[in-house]
């Protein structure tokens, strides 16, 4: 029993020592994964005057902080308080605010690091004059062992820092939430197939000058490291190169950039992209006042180079553009021809012609139409600056200058036309009014390529147009019908003559072969009439060989008759003499010549009767009296006899009355 009470005194008063030595601090064990903070409860030099920090061994917050291990202290004199290594992930940054330091001046947001840029010293950083509040540098990825009463960290997902008050959690959460409203804790990341930049606005060093609404690009070569801040990444170079607060005309483009957005925010904004068939006309806000370039003619305003503020002379041809959009404005100007259009029910892609309406027009013969019609416009691409000068946009100069001169000209063509010369000449005003109205257009810095002019129509509710086009249509019509009959009586001439044709194709094989027959025909014909030509003179040669040895025989057979005949002539001469003088001496002694041809007519006609077998005495007789002849004979009756007396003395004596007058010559 007695021991038992002398052991539980024994535990009690070991106890009682382990709590005491507890409560004096003398011994202190810091993990490895963690770091601690000293403060010391007392001090013979008394208690720090100013600021959180005690330098100088007072009573206060120490500077240096104590890592792993066990520590041993005078007893009840230090406070530890274990917190957890400052640890940034991967592509995260951390925000450093610091309790104790300098106080920033009146035109900062944020405390220099110039001198004052180690956190892991306390001692050092406040040494060298390191200020107060949210720092412009900012914790990489990483772990570090900082003194959590001198600076709070601010992570994505915590907030490192000895919370002194519970106003500090309060005050250190709203600055979180600010930071992570402009995702501030994650590097700023550029993508190409983004096709975007990032416009920087700064927050804190010198104000702009009241002239100057867009801060100058300072601090980007990087041949001088003293002033090249990396986009934005290193804010005391950036201020060093003389970088103002504001937005910047710098811009950000593909890549990552770890920028502390407490200083400088960023905004993502689309890349200028000119389209081919467009170029960008810049109206830059920004820079100094250049020099005109536009000439001692142009009255509308001043162009001037690029960089300096105005309308620049030279536009941005098509391509992307890194360009900072709220330092220029850029008006894209078409460079293709573009179609304006006089009609409210149609518009073009490009909207310049969406406020145009169709031409109300008065013609000669008091009609109103309207008259809807398209202008082809081309604007070169090198006088694009002087148009946006002149005219601001393009959409402006089509309502203010294009669309009253366009439809003044038209107003002014149709009070000299009648309604049907408006209709019937629309293609001769279309060529005019192109030529008229190209030294226009050209005063104005623009090419017109053509006017294209549509059907004036009536307007809403009148119909009075309309009745003069149906009359048109009918009269067309009927000129249409006459066409129509004068083409099918040509039609049916040509059908057959295409009758004619096919008969003709179908007996050509025919005709073919007929054709060939009769060539081979006069070809057979020729060489006959040749063969025959050469018979034919062989003929002639052997004709007149054969003539010349008849006509020789006939001359000598001539020569031969003329003689038999010379002898045959002068014997019947000498018989008929010698017959003569017979016959002269048989008439004498007959009684005479007529006596002498009566016989010998009555010898003739008796040989004649002889020969031919004619009965000469009738089987019927004819008596002339009463003779005692019978019926069926002539007999010798007295009639017959004295006749044929009667004929053959005249006859006699005719040819001997001839004979005499012949002999009587």
């Amino acid at each position: 029993m007695f021991d038992l009470i002398w052991i539980t005194a024994y535990s009690a008063a070991a106890l009682g020592v382990v709590f005491l030595v507890y409560l004096s601090g003398i011994i202190r064990y810091v993990g490895n994964n963690r770091v601690a903070i000293v403060e010391k409860l007392w001090s013979g030099s008394g208690s720090i005057t100013g600021g959180l920090i005690a330098l100088n061994g007072e009573a206060g917050f120490q500077p240096e902080v104590l890592r792993g291990g066990f520590h041993f202290f005078v007893p009840f004199q230090y406070r530890v308080h274990s917190q957890s290594l400052v640890t940034i992930p991967q592509g995260q940054v951390g925000y450093v605010f610091a309790r104790d330091g300098l106080p920033l001046e009146p035109t900062q947001t944020l405390a220099s690091n110039i001198k004052a840029q180690d956190f892991l010293d306390a001692r050092s950083f406040l040494l060298a004059g390191g200020q107060k509040g949210p720092q412009r540098a900012i914790l990489r990825e990483g772990t570090y062992a900082l003194n959590l009463a001198q600076f709070v960290i601010i992570t994505r997902e915590r907030i490192y820092g000895l919370m002194m008050e519970a106003a500090d959690a309060t005050l250190f959460t709203e600055m979180a939430t600010v930071i992570q409203t402009r995702t501030g804790f994650d590097a700023v990341v550029i993508k190409d197939a983004d096709d975007v930049i990032g416009i920087v606005t700064v927050h804190d060093g010198p104000a702009l000058p009241a002239d100057q609404i867009i801060a100058p690009s300072v601090g980007s070569d990087q041949q001088d490291p003293a002033t090249f801040h990396n986009s934005f990444q290193d804010p005391e170079k950036f201020i060093a190169a003389g970088g103002c607060r504001g937005r910047q005309l710098q811009v950000l483009v593909e890549g990552s950039y770890f920028i502390n957005r407490l200083f400088a925010t960023v905004e993502k904004v689309k890349k200028t992209i000119i389209e081919v068939g467009h170029v960008g006309v810049v109206i830059s806000y920004t820079g100094e006042v250049g020099k005109d370039t536009s000439g001692a003619e142009y009255r509308h305003g001043e162009l001037v180079a690029p960089g300096n503020r105005g309308v620049w002379s030279e536009p941005l041809l098509p391509g992307k553009y890194a360009f900072n959009t709220y330092a220029a404005g850029i008006l894209m100007v078409p460079t293709t021809n573009f179609i304006l259009k006089w009609d409210q029910s149609n518009v073009g892609p490009h909207k310049f012609d969406e406020n145009l309406s169709e031409v109300s027009l008065i013609t000669k013969d008091a009609f109103e139409p309207i008259l809807p019609l398209s202008v082809v416009v081309h604007i070169d691409y090198r006088k694009a600056p002087l148009v946006v000068q002149r005219f601001g946009d393009i959409k402006r100069l089509v309502e203010q200058t294009l669309d009253p001169m366009v439809s003044a000209y038209f107003k002014n063509i149709a009070q000299k036309r009648t309604l049907i010369e408006l209709l019937q000449e629309r293609s001769d005003i279309q060529e005019q009014s192109a030529l008229e109205m190209r030294s226009k257009f050209a005063a104005y810095n623009l090419e017109l390529q053509e006017v294209l002019i549509g059907t004036p129509r009536a307007a809403q509710g009148n119909d009075q147009i309309e009745q003069i086009l149906q009359q048109l249509r009918q009269r067309q019509l009927a000129d249409e019908k006459v066409g129509t009959y004068e083409r099918q009586v040509i039609a049916a001439q040509k059908e057959r003559e295409l009758r004619e044709a096919e008969a003709q194709a179908k007996q050509q094989t025919a005709i073919t072969e007929s054709v060939l027959s009769i060539q081979v025909q006069e070809n057979q014909g020729k060489a006959n009439l040749a063969r025959s030509q050469q018979e034919a003179a062989q003929t002639r040669t052997l004709a007149q060989a054969e003539a010349d040895r008849i006509q020789l025989l006939g001359e000598g057979e001539a020569k031969k008759i003329v003689a038999l005949a010379s002898a045959e002539a002068e014997k019947v001469t000498k018989v008929g003499l010698a017959q003569a003088e017979a016959i002269e001496k048989q008439a004498a002694a007959s009684g005479g010549a007529r006596y002498q041809l009566t016989r010998q007519i009555a010898e003739r006609f008796a040989e004649a009767l002889e020969k031919s077998g004619v009965d000469i005495v009738p089987r019927i007789q004819v008596s002339g009296g009463g003779g005692n002849e019978g019926a069926g004979g002539m007999g010798g009756g007295p009639l017959l006899q004295t006749l044929m007396a009667m004929l053959v003395a005249e006859r006699g004596e005719g040819l001997i009355g001839g004979d005499g007058a012949a002999k009587g010559e």
